[in-house]
């Protein structure tokens, strides 16, 4: 099988991401032009692959917690006995909208102290928005038909839910999440301003000592992995829309 360009672009970029990880030292002449008076060229203060785990770490534990919490909001205000709560879950939603991270980091350390929890907190808020909105809006653009179909069939509102109504708003729910998962991977840097372990930290360090080539190589692990999971998660989005047959195969 051929891969297209953009495919081949993508696995040569992942494959590039992976190489610079192991082994830093390989790109010193590329990035040594970028330095000033002997300045360390390659990131020296803790481990590249470290601290994208930890990066990748805090971002997904953040998207999973607003995922069930937006998710469940979602699901209680397109049932009727929940519908009366949609003005007030959607104002919830906005905070973390309404507040910028910098400024929940900065309300949430005096509580909570430094470390990554005030950093999780900020994801967890900038994340509710997206999550909720297209949840909402496939659970409330669902085919009648089949929802007729499946309530003609005797599934209880609980079986129609599980059965029917989520396995086919997944793939707009999934473009939420997706969203979400990108906004979170870079708004996760500014979290090693309050001592959270991102790749924040190799930006900061080089923006304090007017080193060029660590802030481009913090914007470079964090700018590819936004690409390749961004395209990931749209590849299954396809893949569950192309089974639920809402997309063109």
């Amino acid at each position: 099988m051929r891969l297209s360009l953009p495919v081949l672009l993508r696995l040569s970029a992942l494959a590039l991401l992976i190489a610079f990880l192991l082994r830093p030292d390989w790109f010193e002449p590329v990035l040594k032009p970028l330095t000033d008076n002997n300045a360390p060229v390659v990131y020296n203060q803790g481990s590249l692959l470290m601290l994208t785990f930890q990066h990748l770490q805090i971002v997904f534990i953040a998207t999973l917690a607003a995922t069930i919490v937006a998710l469940a909001l979602a699901v209680l205000v397109t049932r009727p006995i929940g519908a009366e709560f949609l003005p007030l879950s959607r104002s919830l939603v906005n905070i973390g909208q309404t507040f910028p991270p910098v400024a929940v980091l900065a309300l949430a350390v005096p509580a909570i102290g430094f470390g990554e929890k005030p950093t999780l907190i900020a994801l967890f808020l900038y994340g509710l928005l997206p999550i909720f909105e297209n949840a909402l809006t496939g659970l409330t653009n669902l085919p009648h038909a089949v929802v007729e179909a499946a309530r003609g069939v005797g599934m209880n509102e609980r079986q129609r839910l599980l059965k029917v109504e989520l396995p086919l708003a997944l793939p707009v729910i999934l473009a939420g999440i997706r969203l979400s998962v990108v906004i979170s991977l870079a708004t996760a840097t500014i979290g090693s301003t309050v001592a959270a372990k991102t790749l924040g930290e190799v930006i900061i360090a080089g923006l304090i000592s007017n080193n060029l080539a660590f802030v481009l190589q913090g914007g470079l692990i964090v700018g590819i992995l936004a690409v390749l999971i961004y395209d990931g998660l749209s590849a299954i989005e396809r893949v569950l829309a192309r089974r639920m047959g809402i997309a063109p195969k």
